[in-house]
């Protein structure tokens, strides 16, 4: 899917037709905070157009602030194969692992920085730049000019000191960041705010689908619907702990007759996904009940099904920035259970959302209670459903960057 498909797509919903999910006030409140913005330039800036959570969300935030009347731009940030792996050895180094590379993989990524900085523009009045990757491009900022961001999605808890040390001299010039819990904050001279991620629950992967449609997704992918059916969705990353799930799920498969979906795909600025998914595909083995499934980006309906169809939604992630398929399997009324890493917690509220655990026995184990308690479960479910309406749909993230884009004009 290109990028202009992507935009395309992100184009379908309007504003008013999110009030029948979050009520007429809430857009109202839109666009009474729109107002004294109208005419003013904002630019996004990622490291990819498709793939991962930064994306989806962007993908639909984007066309929402255009129609506020604010000028927005979306630019992605390019660079080779050692560039990538490079920004990818950083995501795991500030989710606390170690750090490998060579002392010239520093100066390869600034290399990469410069050439973006050299065919990029930044001449809007807000720009926002997300997550490390992008994070040096403060250096095209000139005489202070307009208010610039650093939008950090990923767990800072405990980051990786060499890598940090060299990211932070350029997060210290921006004049905010903003970090998806409070556990990620860090010591910093600029002020720090909360923006919780977002869903959208009018977007192909959330909207409400028709049981023949769910259907017709379990038969292509030969999964019966007549038995438990054990969910995780995520990109192919060490980090979201796949086999641990497969683990998990042999524990709980002594007991129930169950079903393992593991559904994911890769992203342009993730390199280890091929190899994540070998290692997966050689622990299943031949077990006819785990289904493993490489998903292109464009898959957001049939993720949608798999999600609406599953019994238990699963996400074991040993670190996490917040995990937006937490989110969405709240949003489609279905158990959760998974770790109590990064912002997930912030969405399973334990017991009252849905359930952590902290380690495969425990996600065995809380598998294991919500299947042998199906009326726990639906009530979590439910509880959770309306945690998700309440703080991390589309229209709360759209009013927060109005907020504080009035912050940063005062």
């Amino acid at each position: 899917m290109s990028e202009t498909q992507v935009q395309t797509e992100a184009r379908v919903s309007t504003l008013d037709d999110y009030a029948g999910v979050v009520g007429t006030a809430e857009i109202a409140e839109l666009r009474a905070l729109a107002a004294p913005l109208k005419g003013r330039s904002v630019q996004m800036v990622n490291s990819t157009s498709v793939g991962g959570g930064v994306a989806e969300m962007l993908i639909r935030v984007v066309p929402l602030i255009q129609e506020l009347d604010l000028n927005i731009r979306w630019d992605v940030i390019t660079g080779g194969d050692e560039f990538f792996a490079i920004t990818k050895a950083f995501h795991n180094a500030l989710h606390g692992g170690s750090y490998d590379m060579p002392d010239e993989s520093f100066q390869t990524f600034l290399a990469y920085t410069e050439q973006n900085r050299a065919r990029m523009q930044f001449d809007c009045d807000f720009t926002i730049i997300h997550d490390p990757q992008p994070a040096a491009l403060i250096e095209a900022r000139t005489n202070r000019s307009g208010h610039w961001v650093w939008r950090c999605h990923i767990d800072l808890s405990q980051p990786n000191r060499r890598v940090w040390e060299f990211l932070q001299p350029y997060v210290n010039r921006y004049d905010v960041a903003i970090f998806s819990s409070p556990a990620f904050a860090r010591r910093l001279p600029l002020p720090q705010y909360l923006f919780y991620p977002s869903i959208d629950p009018l977007s192909e992967k959330n909207r409400e689908l028709e049981p023949e449609c769910v259907s017709r997704v379990l038969e292509r992918f030969h999964i019966d619907p007549d038995r438990p059916i054990l969910t995780q969705v995520s990109r192919f990353d060490r980090l979201k702990d796949p086999l641990g799930v497969l683990r998990a799920y042999r524990l709980v498969k002594r007991y129930f007759d169950c079903q393992l979906v593991l559904a994911g795909g890769s992203a342009s600025d993730d390199p280890e996904g091929g190899a994540v998914l070998a290692e997966i595909q050689e622990a299943a083995g031949r077990d006819p009940d785990v289904h493993l499934l490489n998903l292109p980006p464009w898959s957001a309906l049939e993720i949608n099904a798999l999600q609406r169809a599953s019994t238990i939604i699963i996400q074991k992630s040993l670190r996490e920035g917040f995990g937006l398929t937490v989110t969405e399997g709240l949003w489609k009324k279905k158990p959760v259970v998974a770790s109590a890493v990064g912002g997930i917690p912030t969405q399973v509220i334990h017991k009252c959302t849905g359930l952590l655990a902290y380690s495969v026995e425990g996600t065995a184990y809380q598998i294991r209670y919500l299947l042998s308690n199906p009326n726990i479960a639906a009530r979590l479910a439910e509880w959770g459903h309306e945690h998700v309406r309440e703080n991390f749909l589309i229209t709360s993230n759209v009013r927060r960057y109005l907020t504080l884009f009035l912050h940063l004009l005062r």
